[in-house]
């Protein structure tokens, strides 16, 4: 800190001072000095009382200049006193800052190595992942099957006798099904399926076969024939004859004893099963459960679906189903080579008929000098592409 500047006014005092003392020396001098001129006492007098006074003031001024150094000594200590705490407070704030960088940067490190760590456990865990979605998907390809089975009309052949009441309550049936595995046939190859397995495995062999068309020989290669997987099961079902499901029933906003008041009237009227025994109604799923006192017959059962009502003013359509209960029996997955069908690639013809190209296959594969045998089915795919299904082994 710089130290207090004495004012210019001050200084100014301090030089007139001085002159006054030299005078008073000098004065003081001539008083002991003899003098020849003759001097009047009185002015004499008056001049040294001058003088007196100008001293005092000079002594008076000199005090005050001494009080104002010794503030001015004060205030420079204090200012340095605060100077060094100040000094002190820096010195000690940067050496936080450098504990605290040091912390920051060893935890930084610390942090840059646990990425690592986890990065690399990262990679080794998507490694594992992979294997995993790997396996999964080979898991999922051998076991998961989704097959679409077609609508087919079905028909009762026989009736079983019922033995006790539960199967009175239930219509019970019984489906086996062996859905069609699809072969997906690209331009210019053929399916051919023989009779026998051996004559399919001996041409598979061979590989290479040289067919007589009507203007030319074309070599075609026989391969085996792998299908995708394919399932058979039994689907085992009880559709009840007294307990029914209705669905998308609207909001009315009424209560919820009304609701089910105005379900069990409707279904009262239809006269079906002894009347209702039960209504139980969910609005929030916007479903009921009706139970009838007695099971209702097969054809009423049929009659259900998409039903109306009439409740103030206004017609109501909802969904009236039985409720059913259905589970899987024999299930069994399967997967494997066709033993009797073969399957023909390299077939460039230029003929478009493709009936004619088909019958010149089966005639060279019928022969035994080919070593074929009696042909049961070919499907050609002579443009695009086609789709063959598989079952029992039978295109």
């Amino acid at each position: 800190m710089e130290e207090t500047e004495i004012p210019e006014t001050l200084v100014k005092e301090i030089e007139y001072i001085k002159d006054l003392e030299a005078q008073m020396a000098n004065a003081i001098l001539e008083e002991r000095e003899p003098s020849g001129l003759a001097v009047n006492e009185t002015e004499k007098q008056r001049e040294l009382e001058k003088w007196k006074e100008n001293v005092a003031k000079a002594e008076n001024l000199k005090s005050k200049m001494l009080l104002l150094k010794l503030a001015a000594d004060e205030k420079r200590r204090n200012h340095e006193d605060k100077l060094k705490e100040l000094k002190y407070r820096e010195n000690k704030i940067v050496m936080e800052i450098m504990r605290a960088q040091e912390d920051y940067k060893r935890t930084l490190s610390g942090i840059y190595k646990e990425n690592d760590l986890l990065r690399r456990e990262i990679q080794t865990l998507k490694a594992k992942c992979e294997a995993k979605n790997a396996k999964c998907g080979e898991s999922a390809q051998s076991f998961q099957l989704k097959r679409d089975i077609p609508e087919k009309k079905m028909k009762c052949t026989q009736l079983e006798n019922i033995e006790n009441e539960e199967d009175y309550m239930n219509i019970s049936c019984l489906f086996h099904i062996t859905p069609k595995i699809p072969f997906r046939l690209s331009q210019g190859e053929a399916l051919i399926t023989f009779e026998q397995e051996s004559v399919a495995q001996e041409l598979i062999k061979k590989h290479s076969h040289t067919v007589q068309m009507e203007n030319e020989k074309i070599l075609l290669q026989a391969l085996p024939v792998t299908l995708e997987t394919g399932v058979a099961f039994e689907l085992h079902s009880k559709i009840s004859r007294r307990n029914f499901e209705v669905s998308n029933i609207p909001e009315l906003n009424i209560p919820e004893e009304w609701m089910r008041e105005k379900l069990e009237l409707h279904f009262c009227k239809t006269k079906l099963g002894g009347g209702v025994q039960k209504v139980t109604y969910d609005p929030w799923s916007q479903m009921a459960l009706i139970t009838f006192a007695q099971p209702l017959a097969a054809n009423d059962i049929a009659r259900f679906g998409s039903c109306f009502f009439n409740t103030s003013g206004w017609t109501v359509s909802f969904m009236v189903s039985p409720v059913t209960q259905r589970h899987l029996e024999q299930f069994q997955i399967f997967s494997g080579i066709s033993r009797k069908t073969i399957l023909l690639t390299g077939i460039k013809v230029e003929e478009e008929d493709v009936e004619n190209v088909e019958d010149m296959i089966v005639i060279h594969f019928q022969k035994a000098s080919n070593g074929g045998g009696e042909v049961e089915n070919i499907k050609y795919a002579s443009k695009g592409g086609k789709i063959a299904y598989f079952e029992n082994d039978v295109i």
